[in-house]
């Protein structure tokens, strides 16, 4: 297992801060300019191309725009594999939140897929899954 770079991380890193604060403007430079395919706990689940991203960018602001105090923290990657200019690794991260005047926390992970992209990584796809969720008291 090798580990992240600061510069591998920069893009997750944007895409939290965007679900936390609902600023698209966080993910200029975030996702591939090529092919992108999201996986997502909620419909369409399967967000694919540019216009995908488009569409799961509009979705995704309407879900955590119901969150108030969305914050998140990443557990150490997993999984890491660098193929040449192809990284994937898994992020385990935590979120707490509420949702509907009730709190929340939830441990997911994200797989993803960057590629070097003009000298940065970039998304080129992930796929999210919930394995644990509470609501608290």
């Amino acid at each position: 297992m090798s580990a992240l770079g600061a510069d591998m991380m920069a893009a997750p890193q944007a895409l939290a801060r965007f679900l936390e604060t609902g600023d698209v403007a966080l993910l200029n430079g975030a996702f591939s300019a090529g092919d992108v395919t999201i996986l997502e706990n909620f419909p369409p689940h399967v967000f694919d191309g540019q216009s995908g991203l488009a569409e799961w960018k509009a979705l995704m602001a309407q879900h955590v725009g119901a969150i108030a105090e969305l914050r998140h923290t990443f557990e150490a990657p997993q999984d890491f594999g660098l193929t040449g200019d192809t990284v994937h690794f898994t992020l385990p991260t935590r979120w707490r939140g509420v949702r509907d005047g009730r709190p929340f926390n939830e441990l997911g992970g994200w797989t993803f897929v960057q590629v070097r992209e003009n000298d940065r990584w970039r998304i080129r796809s992930y796929g999210w899954a919930v394995v644990e969720f509470a609501w608290e008291a």
